[in-house]
């Protein structure tokens, strides 16, 4: 399963949650991003994450209005372990998603 997440929700939480005003350029900045965030906020302690394996993060360019004017967002794949029910998927992608919300 995928989510998309763009740049700026990402450096919003990051401000939030360490103070910090990060730049994304690339999805390994964005994967770095990401793995701190599960691990400072509650959301990594829920029995949810003990089936995720990893997050795939790819970088993709959204056009708005222009082909120069462009702005990141990044492609989340989730990869749980192999018996995880769609319903465990599902609330994990939905309490991520709810987070990034809030910014």
């Amino acid at each position: 399963m995928k989510v998309k997440v763009k740049r700026g929700k990402i450096i919003k939480a990051m401000k939030n949650l360490e103070g910090v005003e990060i730049i994304l350029e690339d999805a390994n900045d964005a994967k770095e991003a990401i793995d701190l965030i599960l691990r400072k906020t509650e959301l990594f302690k829920s029995n949810h994450y003990k089936r995720l394996k990893d997050i795939k993060v790819t970088a993709i360019q959204e056009y708005e209005t222009s082909a120069v004017d462009y702005d990141l967002a990044f492609i989340l794949e989730f990869l749980f372990e192999d018996d995880t029910t769609a319903d465990l998927k599902i609330a994990l992608i939905k309490e991520l998603q709810d987070f990034f919300e809030k910014f």
